[in-house]
């Protein structure tokens, strides 16, 4: 039955809550994945009207299922560069099993926004790649990190997708001063 297939998908997910993330909350516990995508769901939210010619349904489902290959795998911090062949194959694999837990219709469809958002180069894809790196930028200034921080890191973090409006490249500008600000502290 159908049903029972969205139940266990839901109740297969649910381990994205437990998976922590490098980034640090202001309480001085790490985020975890999902607290990480709900974020990131309510910012495309409230900005992608701003953008009549970016399908929102597309981008709001793209912003909550980005991460769902840390499922299994966990977060890869990209400060510590990793191998992104192998990251992108874990991740196919973890969301391709994701996707099994689901009638054929619905997995596909996560499968293939899944491709869309890891190729960055649909305009929905870059808006919320945008969007997926200033948030982890906003996190990291907002959080209560160790000491050895590497706040540098945030200065080229994503670049590439700030390039294109005036709108993600004022809000970059807005992120590089505060992270400069945290670097001159």
């Amino acid at each position: 039955m159908e049903i029972r297939k969205y139940l266990n998908f839901i109740k297969e997910v649910e381990g994205l809550k437990s998976v922590t993330r490098t980034s640090w909350m202001q309480s001085g516990r790490q985020e975890s994945t999902a607290e990480h995508s709900w974020r990131l769901a309510l910012f495309v939210s409230i900005t992608a009207k701003q953008f009549p010619e970016l399908d929102y349904e597309k981008v709001l489902f793209m912003s909550l299922i980005h991460d769902l290959g840390e499922r299994y795998s966990g977060d890869q911090s990209a400060v510590l560069l990793p191998d992104k062949q192998e990251k992108t194959r874990v991740e196919k694999a973890a969301i391709e099993k994701l996707a099994r837990f689901l009638p054929s219709e619905a997995g596909q469809q996560i499968i293939d926004v899944w491709k869309e958002y890891e190729e960055g180069v649909t305009k929905e894809a870059v808006f919320v790649k945008a969007l997926d790196k200033a948030e982890t930028i906003i996190q990291h200034n907002q959080g209560q990190n160790p000491s050895d921080f590497n706040y540098e890191f945030n200065l080229t973090y994503g670049l590439k997708y700030f390039e294109e409006g005036a709108f993600l490249k004022g809000l970059r500008a807005e992120l590089d001063r505060e992270t400069k600000n945290k670097l001159n502290k």
